[in-house]
């Protein structure tokens, strides 16, 4: 597989046919390496298909800080597992909105802070 540098890292690249039902087969390396299981997630990026491994119960790592929060706002019971869903949606889209500005960012096409900026208060200065 020829592999190539590019800014952030090496790139590796490898042609795949496509089969008359239009499937492809995912290189053993880039399969275990991703860690793709029985999913993947497909993604147009302009002229691009991004394949990439699909990340289940990725809100899952946030439970415990989730759970604490709405604990100590005083919710229990029902109250609290109705409230625990909501919060834990919103736990993935938000993930992906910062993935996608960082990416914005590298690129060039965002606005983007420093160290300096976000942990420089006012009375530093």
């Amino acid at each position: 597989m020829p592999t190539f540098a590019i800014q952030g890292g090496l790139m590796e690249k490898k042609k795949v046919s496509i089969s008359q039902k239009r499937q492809i087969t995912i290189p053993q390396k880039f399969f275990t390496l991703l860690g793709f299981d029985k999913e993947a997630e497909c993604i147009m990026r302009g002229n691009e298909l991004v394949i990439r491994p699909v990340k289940e119960n990725v809100s899952g790592e946030f439970a415990t800080e989730i759970l604490e929060d709405l604990i100590k706002k005083g919710y229990n019971g029902q109250e609290l597992l109705n409230e625990f869903k909501i919060m834990q949606a919103k736990v993935r889209p938000a993930v992906e909105l910062m993935l996608s500005e960082a990416e914005q960012v590298a690129n060039g096409d965002g606005e983007y802070f420093t160290y300096d900026d976000v942990f420089n208060s006012e009375d530093d200065e």
